[in-house]
């Protein structure tokens, strides 16, 4: 959608009286801070609410005002009988939704593309997207009547809330819920990572596609060839193995002039349109361990597989049925989860001809035009068949295609990108829910659904068949797995904080003193004094703070000095440096220690004012720059912390002095609190105390990772480049990021920075009272939530939870924003009102799990018949209302 287009459009829009009504209720709301004064009511204790995180990457749309809508009736009816309600707003960040985004902006097609163009690149076109929608957001959702803390909302990309992500997992480690595996999964080959079974279920249509029934001719028996029947013939040159039903019966039959074996019940299928003569009969068992040569034999000699010696053969299987096929099954252990199991038991070979991008890795045949399978995809988007068809092909031009037939089926493809998904084995991390599933059955018949079937039924059956959660995502844009391999001890570690992340930094083994400068007359009467060469020496008094360091210094065994370069700081440097018996070439001059720089015109004026101006400026002070060549808080953190990590690059096994002034020593100690700047910083340079002159600091530096503003951030490629040291050997970093589903499941405590922070008030509120979302969310938000409650918990999160279902357009397609297939919200907001639309989609079977075709006329008249004559009787009312 244009946003500029709908701008353009609404504008031409002339508002109604009642948007007027509406939107002078609004501003009354906001200039009195109506909603924060609901906040203060706390008679009857706290009713607690989660929301669940949008992306805002694009509009609000109809599915997220009804959401809304519910979210706020309940939370103000509560509110009403005198609950404290907060209502934190908060944003997904994270995932495939946001890389896929920037990978159409940018004109990126492959994972390859990305890392070619640089990871930092990309994460940092994605940090910037995230919000690119959020002042339309702000006007959308409070224009909609909704209550909610939208200027504090929690973000999922925030360094805090990543860190309680990692508590989170730490912890799920902790109790032997988590594990590393090789299973077969659902992989996108576009975006070449796993996706969660939940994710799967989200995608699947109905395509046309081929399948194949291929010929395996018997070693013993040349001539003889055993069927087997696949939907994906791409995975043939994987075969290993044939796979027979011991107990069922088998065929053999002659028919145009070759014979061929395949289970009885299928005979007439298999044969539809062919004679055939049945020579004898024989059970699955009587064909075990009889080997075949594979239609495709490119890796029977690799000397790179192993045990090619236990492989194509005839095997016994459990799985196999008479259901449709043959009654033999082709098995490819690299592409499917039976066929891996019966792989492992019997040792048999691991061919992965396929690579993560979806392209054959060898040359293992030529295609019949000539050229040859490698790096063909084996599946496209929007082109199922392709190459199947050249694999098709193949077989018969080798003689080994029996018969081939187009069908339609069920079809996984990504839930974000669209691409055809493969069965394909690799390695992941898992939460391992089926080890909590009687937990969470037990704990979800305490929640109270509504509608009730859907928690009983759709959401009950789903926790029912409870599987591993695969939550690692081998992508860019997304919290970092905190797993570091020791390649000496072959253990994980496993990471919870970033204290302890730190705590396994390598670090050079210099120890840092930091000293605010002695007293000067700037100090005496709290004026600026920035400028370089600006006569402000030290006061008597300065002078002796300077001698009165010296004996705590001493012991500290000083090797260097580095100081800012004002003179109050050079003369407090000299005096040190004297008494500690440093020569002159052991004192270093840096500018990046100089005093905050306020800008030109605050020279000489009182720092009280330079302050309360900054703080009255709105935004975020830390942010804040008075004067075009003045600093920030932030400019003094960055240069300050740049200088930090470039002496611990620099020197080992140092002891340095640094000497600075007040502003740039709280700096120094704020890198040292591992926390998000914007967000901490203005309470601390403003509310913690400040050095005192002549106080001498032990400054525990310890290397973390960064990004260019020098915050501690451990988004890729910064987690990547930071390293990490056990007992002297270098830890190797697992380079996946998490399932963004993991992120949104980790609200509950991330939004509070639990446990780092609010643990006392967590505690209190967990869990929360009310939720609600759509119904898509019972294998999504509603499901991991559960999933993570009851791991930490032993609880699932919410004890109540509404259920909407999907607002079609009038047609009862899809509401689609390329079809304009509905009218703009805020088209409504301006004519019928936001009253009117609130009051029709509550009043719909929408909010109770079913679909609702969203009718424009139904909104005018709930806005004609209800609100208009609600508006009537008040008008009446004030007629005849008088005096009283």
């Amino acid at each position: 959608m244009n946003n500029n287009k709908n701008k353009q459009e609404n504008q031409q829009i002339e508002k109604s009286a009642v948007a007027q009504s509406e939107e002078s209720i609004l501003s009354f709301w906001q200039e009195n801070k109506i909603f924060e004064k609901t906040l203060e009511n706390k008679t009857n204790g706290d009713f607690v609410f989660y929301d669940g995180p949008p992306f805002a990457t694009g509009l609000p749309h109809y599915g997220h005002l009804l959401a809304g809508t519910i979210k706020d009736i309940i939370p103000r009816y509560k509110t009403m009988q005198g609950f404290h309600v907060p209502r934190k707003w908060g944003w997904d960040c994270h995932g495939l939704p946001i890389e896929n985004l920037i990978e159409r902006e940018l004109g990126l097609a492959t994972k390859k593309d990305i890392e070619d163009l640089g990871i930092d690149k990309f994460n940092t076109a994605a940090r910037n997207s995230v919000l690119r929608y959020e002042d339309e957001w702000k006007k959308y959702v409070p224009r909609s009547g909704r209550f909610v803390d939208m200027d504090n909302a929690y973000m999922a990309m925030d360094a805090e809330y990543m860190e309680s992500i990692w508590w989170v997992f730490s912890e799920l480690n902790k109790k032997g819920l988590t594990k590393e595996g090789f299973k077969a999964m659902h992989l996108c080959p576009r975006c070449e990572t796993t996706l969660a079974n939940f994710e799967v279920n989200q995608g699947y249509k109905d395509v046309t596609d081929i399948s194949v029934t291929a010929k395996f001719e018997l070693k013993d028996e040349p001539g003889t060839y055993m069927l087997a029947w696949t939907t994906t013939p791409w995975t043939l040159p994987g075969n290993v193995a044939l796979a027979v039903g011991a107990d069922i019966d088998y065929v053999k039959v002659l028919s145009d002039g070759e014979t061929y074996i395949c289970g009885k019940e299928l005979l007439e299928k298999v044969f539809e349109n062919k004679e055939f003569e049945i020579i004898s009969e024989m059970k699955g068992s009587d064909l075990v361990d009889r080997e075949y040569i594979a239609p495709f034999d490119y890796y029977q000699n690799d000397p790179e597989i192993e045990n090619t010696k236990n492989g194509w053969k005839v095997l016994a299987a459990d799985f196999v049925t008479t259901e449709d096929g043959t009654g033999i099954v082709h098995i490819a252990p690299a592409f499917g989860t039976d066929d891996m199991q019966l792989g492992e038991m019997h040792d048999l070979p691991f061919v992965q001809h396929v690579a993560k991008s979806g392209a054959f890795k060898h040359v293992f045949a030529e295609t019949i035009d000539g050229g040859d399978f490698a790096g063909m995809l084996v599946k496209q988007k929007n082109d199922l068949m392709s190459t199947d068809i050249e694999i098709i092909k193949r077989l018969a031009h080798d003689g080994k295609l029996f018969s081939k037939k187009k069908l339609v089926h069920s079809y996984p493809h990504c839930w974000r990108c669209d691409t055809p998904l493969l069965n394909y084995a690799t390695t992941s991390w898992y939460v391992n829910v089926p080890q909590i599933k009687d937990q969470l059955v037990e704990s979800n018949e305490k929640v109270h659904w509504v509608p009730e079937h859907v928690g009983k039924g759709r959401f009950g059956k789903w926790l029912d068949g409870a599987r591993d959660w695969a939550l690692s995502r081998s992508r860019f844009w997304g919290t970092p797995l905190p797993v570091w391999f020791n390649p000496e001890t072959e253990e994980n570690v496993i990471i919870g904080s970033y204290d302890e992340l730190c705590s396994y930094a390598k670090k050079s083994g210099n120890n840092y003193h930091v000293v605010r400068h002695g007293q000067s007359q700037s100090n005496l009467d709290g004026s600026i004094n920035a400028k370089l060469g600006t006569e402000n020496g030290l006061t008597d008094l300065g002078r002796e703070q300077a001698f009165g360091e010296v004996a705590e210094l001493r012991d500290a065994k000083i090797d260097m000095i580095i100081v800012s370069p004002m003179q109050r700081t050079r003369e407090t440097a000299d005096i040190l440096a004297k008494e500690l018996g440093l020569n002159s070439d052991a004192v270093y001059v840096d500018e990046r220690l100089i005093e905050l720089q306020p800008g030109d015109v605050w020279e000489g004026k009182k720092w009280d004012d330079f302050h309360v101006t900054t703080r009255s400026k709105g935004g975020n002070p830390y942010l804040c720059r008075l004067e075009n060549n003045g600093e920030s808080l932030q400019d003094v953190y960055k240069r300050s912390m740049k200088l930090m990590f470039e002496l611990e690059e620099k020197y080992q096994d140092k002891n340095i002095l640094i000497i600075s002034h007040g502003g740039v020593v709280r700096m120094l100690q704020f890198g040292m609190a591992h926390r998000g700047l914007e967000k901490y910083a203005e309470d601390f340079f403003y509310n913690s105390p400040l050095v005192k002159n002549g106080d001498v600091l032990k400054l525990d530096f310890v290397p973390f990772p960064h990004n260019a503003e020098m915050e501690i951030d451990i988004h890729r490629p910064y987690i990547d480049d930071f390293e990490l040291v056990q007992d002297g050997v270098k830890l190797e970093r697992t380079k996946d990021v998490f399932d963004v589903w993991f992120d949104s499941a980790s609200m509950p405590y991330a939004q509070q920075h639990y446990p780092f922070e609010n643990k006392e008030q967590f505690e209190n509120q967990f869990p929360a009272q009310f939720i609600a979302e759509g119904l898509d969310q019972t294998r999504g938000w509603f499901y991991v939530m559960t999933v993570i409650g009851n791991a930490l918990f032993g609880k699932t999160p919410f004890e109540n939870v509404i259920v909407n279902g999907l607002i079609l357009a009038e047609d009862g397609k899809k509401m689609s924003k390329s079809l304009k297939n509905y009218p703009d919200p805020y088209m409504m907001f301006d004519t019928v009102g936001a009253d009117a639309l609130r009051l029709y989609m509550i009043n719909s079977p929408v909010v109770r799990a079913e679909e609702f075709a969203f009718v424009e006329k139904g909104v005018r008249e709930v806005a004609s018949k209800v609100m208009g004559r609600l508006r009537n009787t008040m008008s009446l009312y004030k007629m005849y209302a008088g005096d009283v």
